[in-house]
């Protein structure tokens, strides 16, 4: 193999774990090339975080100006949406952002190579890894690739191939009816009727997108409440305020079947405790939100005999001090959603950044798993970091807990935000804090304040002693920090 064919590091996949572990290699001197089969950016920029975000937008625009614009002294007379604006801006964001990533690579001096990336062998004594690069074919959740057009070698791989919607074994995605959360980003109009399957961040966030720009919106949820990741008060706050907003909730019912019918489907589901109770939803468009798959369709070559758990690649990390992200395989390493939850784009980043350093012979930090942020863009937005109430006492943690509702601070009164609450869950007797959980508006820009005080160890009593201006949504941290300690001021 010929000199320029060979890189000291090639990363698979160039989604917010790809792209920046490859920048974090070229800043420490490696020769790296990055294979995307599709466009810069992954998923996430391309057809998740960013461009849904976008959406998200436009519709807390229409509805707090449009639908509620009255309370604030404003009229609209004829507002209408053009849902063809409305997409092409969510198109625009992603296209401008994919070009940026495309900056970073030149301004890095990384080699991008486009194609599907098969791995033929690992690092075998002085034999580096060899990738195949195909032809990427068409399909976007199984793509296999096509013919052989390069072959290079690495010392090292880190896969970063992301993961893709999870379909329902009875009823796989037809991209038109039955839908993924890719397909309900482009829809050519906006639907009638929509059918959510699934609460988790994804499906509530389209359900509260569609439903806020005037769909009729039902969630099916085969948990007892929505969000079931998110601590128990929050999850029943969230549907109390979603049912207010007007979308219908079916939680406890498990979807069994979808028709397609010459105008839509009928979904049939059941209630999990009672599979007599049965109920048939008509609607124009079912999307489909439970879960993800690691997408590893192809990458493989005959002999690569990578460890997997099911469609995840096995790689000791969230419960080993020091991980390398090195899989069963001497010199592949994978990063990101493909190597389980959480599948969060900054988890990716920033295992990526620690898995180069550490093969760089960098003593980094590394990833502290124990202070992830988890948010869902919704209006109210929801946030959470570290362990819910219930964790803490399954755990067997003697726990303190602090509460504060934005209906009793000044900003949020002035602003029109006063619906939910910060809940901090501590530790006795010292009241270390070890979750935060907030439902609200500017969720996720202020549980990093928390996500801060975890990684510190900090104590109730140093949030109480860090001054917050006033007035802001953030006194509410100050005043849910007084509540561990039974002092609150404000309410």
């Amino acid at each position: 193999m010929s000199a320029d064919k060979h890189f000291d590091l090639v990363v698979i996949g160039s989604g917010p774990g790809g792209y920046v572990g490859a920048i974090r290699a070229a800043q420490m001197g490696m020769k790296t090339a990055i294979i995307e089969r599709n466009r810069l950016g992954g998923v996430c920029l391309n057809w998740g975080c960013i461009p849904s975000k976008a959406l998200l937008h436009t519709a807390e625009l229409w509805s707090e100006a449009v639908t509620h614009g009255d309370k604030w002294g404003i009229a609209f007379d004829g507002a209408r949406q053009e849902w063809d604006k409305v997409i092409a801006h969510s198109r625009g964001s992603a296209d401008r952002l994919n070009k940026g990533v495309g900056f970073l690579m030149k301004k890095n001096k990384i080699t991008v190579l486009e194609g599907h990336a098969r791995i033929m062998s690992g690092r075998q004594g002085d034999s580096p890894c060899a990738i195949d690069i195909l032809d990427a074919d068409e399909n976007y959740y199984n793509g296999n690739g096509g013919e052989v057009t390069d072959s290079i070698t690495a010392t090292n791989v880190v896969i970063a191939t992301g993961a893709k919607p999870r379909e329902l074994p009875f009823a796989p995605f037809d991209h038109e009816v039955i839908i993924s959360s890719q397909d309900a980003m482009v829809l050519p109009k906006r639907p009638d009727r929509m059918i959510v399957i699934g609460s988790g961040a994804i499906g509530m966030e389209f359900a509260y997108f569609y439903n806020a720009m005037g769909t009729k919106v039902t969630v099916i949820e085969m948990m007892d409440r929505i969000l079931p990741v998110e601590d128990e008060a929050v999850s029943k706050e969230a549907k109390k305020l979603f049912t207010k907003q007007g979308i219908e909730f079916r939680t406890g019912w498990a979807t069994s079947a979808i028709e397609r019918t010459e105008t839509g489907a009928v979904v049939t589901a059941n209630q999990v405790n009672d599979a007599a109770k049965s109920e048939q939803l008509e609607c124009d468009v079912v999307l489909v939100a439970v879960g993800v798959a690691g997408r590893c369709d192809g990458l493989f070559g005959p002999g690569v005999d990578v460890k997997m758990n099911r469609d995840l690649i096995d790689v000791p990390h969230a419960d080993v001090d020091t991980p390398t992200y090195e899989t069963s395989v001497p010199g592949i390493h994978a990063i990101g959603d493909i190597i389980g939850p959480p599948a969060l784009a900054h988890v990716a980043a920033e295992e990526a950044v620690t898995c180069v350093e550490r093969i760089g012979g960098h003593h980094t930090l590394g990833v502290d798993y124990k202070a992830i942020p988890g948010c869902t863009y919704t209006n109210p937005q929801v946030a959470s970091v570290g362990m819910t109430e219930q964790a803490a006492r399954d755990a067997g943690i003697d726990v303190q807990i602090g509460t504060f509702n934005f209906a009793a601070l000044g900003k949020a009164v002035a602003v029109g935000a006063t619906e939910g609450f910060v809940k901090i869950v501590a530790s006795k007797p010292y009241g270390e804090i070890l979750g935060a959980h907030i439902i609200g508006q500017d969720a996720s820009e202020l549980i990093h304040e928390f996500c801060l005080a975890i990684r510190l160890e900090a104590t109730a009593e140093d949030i109480i002693s860090t001054m917050h201006a006033h007035p802001t949504l953030a006194e509410s941290i100050h005043e849910a920090a007084l509540g561990v300690e039974g002092r609150v001021i404000n309410s």
